[in-house]
Protein backbone atom coordinates (compact mmCIF):
# COMPACT_ATOMS: atom_id res chain seq x y z
CA UNK A 1 0.00 0.00 0.00
CA UNK A 2 0.89 3.67 -0.76
CA UNK A 3 1.75 5.38 2.07
CA UNK A 4 0.08 8.50 3.16
CA UNK A 5 2.15 11.87 4.09
CA UNK A 6 -1.38 14.25 5.03
CA UNK A 7 -5.00 12.17 6.62
CA UNK A 8 -7.36 13.79 7.96
CA UNK A 9 -10.72 12.46 9.19
CA UNK A 10 -13.76 14.12 9.60
CA UNK A 11 -11.65 17.51 10.12
CA UNK A 12 -14.04 20.21 10.52
CA UNK A 13 -13.94 24.04 11.59
CA UNK A 14 -16.40 26.76 12.27
CA UNK A 15 -16.10 30.40 12.44
CA UNK A 16 -19.72 31.51 14.29
CA UNK A 17 -22.36 30.07 12.74
CA UNK A 18 -20.11 29.75 9.43
CA UNK A 19 -18.96 25.90 9.10
CA UNK A 20 -15.67 26.53 7.42
CA UNK A 21 -15.10 23.42 6.62
CA UNK A 22 -17.15 20.36 6.99
CA UNK A 23 -15.98 16.81 7.73
CA UNK A 24 -13.06 16.67 5.31
CA UNK A 25 -11.30 13.24 5.00
CA UNK A 26 -8.26 13.83 3.02
CA UNK A 27 -5.72 11.11 1.54
CA UNK A 28 -2.34 12.69 0.34
CA UNK A 29 0.09 9.85 -0.86
CA UNK A 30 3.72 10.60 0.00
CA UNK A 31 5.79 11.99 -3.13
CA UNK A 32 2.78 13.27 -4.48
CA UNK A 33 1.30 16.53 -6.20
CA UNK A 34 -1.74 16.85 -4.40
CA UNK A 35 -4.08 19.69 -6.22
CA UNK A 36 -6.27 20.68 -3.59
CA UNK A 37 -8.79 22.90 -5.65
CA UNK A 38 -11.85 25.02 -5.11
CA UNK A 39 -13.55 28.04 -5.71
CA UNK A 40 -12.58 31.37 -3.36
CA UNK A 41 -14.02 30.67 0.00
CA UNK A 42 -14.33 27.32 -0.42
CA UNK A 43 -12.07 26.48 2.71
CA UNK A 44 -8.55 25.89 1.05
CA UNK A 45 -6.91 28.03 3.09
CA UNK A 46 -8.82 27.11 6.39
CA UNK A 47 -7.83 23.72 5.72
CA UNK A 48 -4.27 24.40 5.17
CA UNK A 49 -4.07 26.09 8.61
CA UNK A 50 -5.43 23.53 10.48
CA UNK A 51 -2.62 20.76 8.36
CA UNK A 52 0.04 23.41 10.05
CA UNK A 53 -1.60 23.50 13.44
CA UNK A 54 -2.26 27.42 12.92
CA UNK A 55 -5.92 27.16 14.35
CA UNK A 56 -7.51 24.62 15.98
CA UNK A 57 -10.26 22.38 14.46
CA UNK A 58 -13.73 21.90 16.25
CA UNK A 59 -13.62 18.17 15.17
CA UNK A 60 -11.70 15.48 13.88
CA UNK A 61 -8.08 14.71 13.41
CA UNK A 62 -4.79 15.65 11.42
CA UNK A 63 -2.11 12.60 10.84
CA UNK A 64 1.02 13.78 9.01
CA UNK A 65 3.37 10.75 8.03
CA UNK A 66 1.05 8.26 9.90
CA UNK A 67 1.70 10.03 13.17
CA UNK A 68 -1.32 11.92 15.46
CA UNK A 69 -0.42 15.98 14.87
CA UNK A 70 -2.36 16.70 18.16
CA UNK A 71 0.30 14.54 20.01
CA UNK A 72 3.00 14.74 18.00
CA UNK A 73 3.18 18.50 16.25
CA UNK A 74 6.78 19.81 16.65
CA UNK A 75 8.22 16.88 15.50
CA UNK A 76 5.99 16.36 12.50
CA UNK A 77 6.38 20.17 11.75
CA UNK A 78 10.04 19.94 11.36
CA UNK A 79 9.41 17.83 8.18
CA UNK A 80 7.00 20.20 6.90
CA UNK A 81 7.58 23.47 4.78
CA UNK A 82 4.54 26.18 3.95
CA UNK A 83 3.76 28.86 1.62
CA UNK A 84 1.28 30.40 2.73
CA UNK A 85 -0.83 33.69 1.60
CA UNK A 86 1.92 36.28 1.41
CA UNK A 87 4.44 35.63 3.19
CA UNK A 88 7.14 38.46 4.84
CA UNK A 89 9.83 39.41 3.35
CA UNK A 90 12.53 42.07 4.70
CA UNK A 91 12.94 44.33 1.41
CA UNK A 92 16.37 45.87 2.68
CA UNK A 93 18.13 42.41 2.64
CA UNK A 94 19.69 40.66 0.01
CA UNK A 95 18.13 37.25 -0.92
CA UNK A 96 20.88 35.28 1.26
CA UNK A 97 20.23 37.44 4.42
CA UNK A 98 16.58 36.80 4.45
CA UNK A 99 17.33 33.45 4.31
CA UNK A 100 20.07 33.73 6.83
CA UNK A 101 17.20 35.32 9.20
CA UNK A 102 15.15 32.31 8.85
CA UNK A 103 18.08 29.87 9.11
CA UNK A 104 18.79 30.97 12.45
CA UNK A 105 15.24 30.96 13.98
CA UNK A 106 14.81 27.16 12.97
CA UNK A 107 18.61 26.40 13.49
CA UNK A 108 19.02 25.18 10.03
CA UNK A 109 22.25 24.13 8.78
CA UNK A 110 24.06 26.68 7.30
CA UNK A 111 24.77 25.00 3.85
CA UNK A 112 20.95 24.58 3.32
CA UNK A 113 21.11 28.12 2.28
CA UNK A 114 22.72 27.48 -0.84
CA UNK A 115 20.59 24.19 -1.53
CA UNK A 116 17.86 26.26 -1.40
CA UNK A 117 18.86 29.35 -3.35
CA UNK A 118 20.01 26.38 -6.20
CA UNK A 119 16.47 24.37 -6.12
CA UNK A 120 14.82 27.59 -6.80
CA UNK A 121 17.65 29.34 -9.23
CA UNK A 122 18.42 32.48 -7.41
CA UNK A 123 21.68 31.72 -6.56
CA UNK A 124 22.71 34.11 -9.42
CA UNK A 125 20.76 36.77 -7.29
CA UNK A 126 21.18 36.23 -4.11
CA UNK A 127 23.46 39.09 -3.43
CA UNK A 128 20.98 41.37 -4.60
CA UNK A 129 18.41 43.63 -2.24
CA UNK A 130 15.06 42.02 -2.21
CA UNK A 131 13.27 45.12 -3.16
CA UNK A 132 15.12 44.39 -6.14
CA UNK A 133 13.11 41.29 -6.90
CA UNK A 134 10.67 40.97 -9.33
CA UNK A 135 7.24 39.32 -7.97
CA UNK A 136 8.40 35.75 -9.19
CA UNK A 137 11.71 36.06 -7.61
CA UNK A 138 10.06 37.30 -4.49
CA UNK A 139 7.75 34.15 -4.50
CA UNK A 140 11.00 31.77 -5.31
CA UNK A 141 12.59 33.56 -2.55
CA UNK A 142 9.61 32.81 -0.37
CA UNK A 143 9.39 28.83 -1.47
CA UNK A 144 13.49 28.87 -0.99
CA UNK A 145 12.33 30.28 2.91
CA UNK A 146 10.17 26.69 3.48
CA UNK A 147 12.94 24.58 2.24
CA UNK A 148 15.41 25.61 4.51
CA UNK A 149 14.44 22.90 6.79
CA UNK A 150 14.84 20.15 4.17
CA UNK A 151 11.45 19.00 4.37
CA UNK A 152 9.26 16.03 3.55
CA UNK A 153 6.14 17.58 2.97
CA UNK A 154 5.61 20.89 1.46
CA UNK A 155 2.22 22.63 1.71
CA UNK A 156 1.79 25.64 -0.68
CA UNK A 157 -1.49 28.00 -0.69
CA UNK A 158 -1.63 29.19 -4.30
CA UNK A 159 1.75 29.31 -4.84
CA UNK A 160 1.07 31.11 -8.71
CA UNK A 161 -1.31 34.07 -7.35
CA UNK A 162 -0.28 37.12 -8.68
CA UNK A 163 2.51 35.87 -10.57
CA UNK A 164 2.98 36.70 -14.71
CA UNK A 165 2.58 34.00 -17.59
CA UNK A 166 6.07 33.68 -17.18
CA UNK A 167 6.35 33.32 -13.39
CA UNK A 168 3.44 30.99 -13.79
CA UNK A 169 5.78 28.52 -15.76
CA UNK A 170 8.87 28.83 -13.49
CA UNK A 171 6.36 28.08 -10.41
CA UNK A 172 5.25 25.16 -11.99
CA UNK A 173 8.45 23.77 -13.52
CA UNK A 174 9.91 24.39 -9.73
CA UNK A 175 6.93 22.72 -8.51
CA UNK A 176 7.58 19.40 -11.01
CA UNK A 177 11.18 19.51 -9.76
CA UNK A 178 10.77 19.39 -6.15
CA UNK A 179 8.57 16.29 -6.31
CA UNK A 180 10.15 14.26 -8.90
CA UNK A 181 14.11 15.29 -7.96
CA UNK A 182 14.08 15.93 -4.18
CA UNK A 183 10.83 13.57 -3.28
CA UNK A 184 9.12 15.78 -1.71
CA UNK A 185 5.19 15.47 -1.10
CA UNK A 186 3.66 18.96 -2.53
CA UNK A 187 -0.01 20.08 -1.37
CA UNK A 188 -0.91 22.44 -3.44
CA UNK A 189 -3.91 24.51 -3.21
CA UNK A 190 -5.76 26.90 -6.13
CA UNK A 191 -8.83 27.86 -7.49
CA UNK A 192 -7.69 27.07 -10.87
CA UNK A 193 -8.34 23.44 -12.66
CA UNK A 194 -6.22 24.43 -15.88
CA UNK A 195 -3.11 24.98 -13.31
CA UNK A 196 -3.23 22.23 -11.58
CA UNK A 197 -4.07 19.91 -14.06
CA UNK A 198 -0.34 20.48 -15.35
CA UNK A 199 1.46 19.42 -12.10
CA UNK A 200 -0.99 17.61 -9.97
CA UNK A 201 -1.36 13.51 -10.13
CA UNK A 202 -3.81 13.55 -7.39
CA UNK A 203 -6.80 15.91 -7.26
CA UNK A 204 -9.14 17.02 -4.13
CA UNK A 205 -11.68 19.52 -5.04
CA UNK A 206 -13.63 21.32 -1.90
CA UNK A 207 -16.63 23.06 -2.40
CA UNK A 208 -18.18 25.56 0.57
CA UNK A 209 -16.66 23.22 3.29
CA UNK A 210 -17.21 19.72 2.02
CA UNK A 211 -14.62 17.29 0.06
CA UNK A 212 -16.75 16.53 -3.54
CA UNK A 213 -14.32 14.85 -5.22
CA UNK A 214 -10.62 12.57 -3.93
CA UNK A 215 -9.02 11.00 -6.69
CA UNK A 216 -5.72 10.81 -9.29
CA UNK A 217 -5.96 12.85 -12.51
CA UNK A 218 -6.59 10.19 -14.56
CA UNK A 219 -9.67 9.26 -12.38
CA UNK A 220 -10.86 12.82 -12.66
CA UNK A 221 -10.16 12.89 -15.95
CA UNK A 222 -12.44 9.59 -16.80
CA UNK A 223 -15.62 11.66 -15.81
CA UNK A 224 -14.82 13.47 -19.06
CA UNK A 225 -18.07 12.06 -21.05
CA UNK A 226 -18.89 12.39 -24.40
CA UNK A 227 -21.99 13.84 -25.82
CA UNK A 228 -23.45 15.45 -28.93
CA UNK A 229 -23.61 19.42 -29.03
CA UNK A 230 -26.09 21.03 -31.43
CA UNK A 231 -25.67 24.43 -33.18
CA UNK A 232 -29.40 25.38 -33.89
CA UNK A 233 -31.23 29.07 -34.61
CA UNK A 234 -33.95 27.74 -32.84
CA UNK A 235 -32.72 26.26 -29.09
CA UNK A 236 -36.31 26.59 -27.50
CA UNK A 237 -37.99 24.83 -30.20
CA UNK A 238 -35.13 22.12 -30.62
CA UNK A 239 -34.76 21.47 -26.76
CA UNK A 240 -38.54 20.53 -26.80
CA UNK A 241 -38.40 18.47 -29.68
CA UNK A 242 -35.38 16.10 -28.86
CA UNK A 243 -37.41 15.76 -25.27
CA UNK A 244 -40.40 14.62 -26.65
CA UNK A 245 -38.28 12.21 -28.84
CA UNK A 246 -36.90 10.85 -25.52
CA UNK A 247 -33.63 12.21 -25.80
CA UNK A 248 -31.87 13.76 -23.01
CA UNK A 249 -31.10 17.69 -23.20
CA UNK A 250 -28.64 20.03 -21.74
CA UNK A 251 -28.18 23.76 -22.34
CA UNK A 252 -24.53 24.90 -22.91
CA UNK A 253 -22.93 28.23 -23.55
CA UNK A 254 -23.51 30.53 -26.28
CA UNK A 255 -26.91 29.08 -27.20
CA UNK A 256 -25.79 25.58 -27.81
CA UNK A 257 -27.23 21.91 -26.85
CA UNK A 258 -26.23 19.66 -25.07
CA UNK A 259 -27.56 15.78 -25.85
CA UNK A 260 -26.42 12.40 -23.90
CA UNK A 261 -25.48 10.64 -27.57
CA UNK A 262 -21.81 9.58 -28.45
CA UNK A 263 -22.88 7.61 -31.80
CA UNK A 264 -22.85 9.05 -35.62
CA UNK A 265 -25.99 7.09 -35.60
CA UNK A 266 -27.53 9.31 -33.46
CA UNK A 267 -26.45 12.18 -34.79
CA UNK A 268 -28.17 11.59 -38.16
CA UNK A 269 -31.09 10.63 -36.47
CA UNK A 270 -31.04 14.27 -34.45
CA UNK A 271 -30.39 15.69 -37.48
CA UNK A 272 -32.90 14.27 -39.73
CA UNK A 273 -35.29 14.61 -37.05
CA UNK A 274 -34.96 18.84 -36.20
CA UNK A 275 -34.41 19.20 -39.94
CA UNK A 276 -37.77 17.51 -40.47
CA UNK A 277 -39.33 20.12 -37.76
CA UNK A 278 -37.93 23.18 -40.01
CA UNK A 279 -35.17 23.41 -37.74
CA UNK A 280 -32.20 25.32 -38.65
CA UNK A 281 -29.41 23.14 -38.11
CA UNK A 282 -25.75 24.94 -38.10
CA UNK A 283 -23.33 22.70 -35.85
CA UNK A 284 -23.38 19.29 -34.34
CA UNK A 285 -20.54 17.73 -32.99
CA UNK A 286 -19.27 14.87 -30.48
CA UNK A 287 -17.65 16.75 -27.56
CA UNK A 288 -15.94 15.71 -24.84
CA UNK A 289 -16.43 17.80 -21.59
CA UNK A 290 -13.36 19.53 -20.20
CA UNK A 291 -12.42 19.32 -16.80
CA UNK A 292 -13.25 22.99 -15.99
CA UNK A 293 -16.95 21.79 -16.87
CA UNK A 294 -16.51 18.65 -14.27
CA UNK A 295 -15.38 21.14 -11.81
CA UNK A 296 -18.02 23.26 -12.36
CA UNK A 297 -20.46 20.27 -12.07
CA UNK A 298 -19.22 19.11 -9.23
CA UNK A 299 -19.39 22.30 -7.30
CA UNK A 300 -22.70 23.17 -8.95
CA UNK A 301 -23.82 19.61 -7.86
CA UNK A 302 -22.71 20.11 -4.42
CA UNK A 303 -24.01 23.85 -4.13
CA UNK A 304 -27.43 22.51 -5.36
CA UNK A 305 -27.32 19.84 -2.38
CA UNK A 306 -27.06 22.12 0.36
CA UNK A 307 -30.12 24.15 -0.99
CA UNK A 308 -32.27 21.45 -1.25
Amino acid sequence: MQKIAIETCGLTRRFGAQLAVNEVNLAVPEASIYGFLGPNGAGKTTTIRMLLGLIRPNAGEVKLFGEPFAEKRLALLRRVGALVETPSLYSHLTGRENLEVTRRLIGAERKLIDRALDIVRLSADAHRRVREYSLGMRQRLSLALALLNNPDLLILDEPANGLDPAGIHEMRDLIRRLASEFGITIFLSSHLLSEVEQVANHIGIIHQGKLVFQGTLAELQAERHEHLTIGVTQPDQAATCLTAAGWSVKRLNDGLLGVAATTREAAVRINSLLVGQRLDVFHIALTQASLEDIFLNLTNNSAEREAA
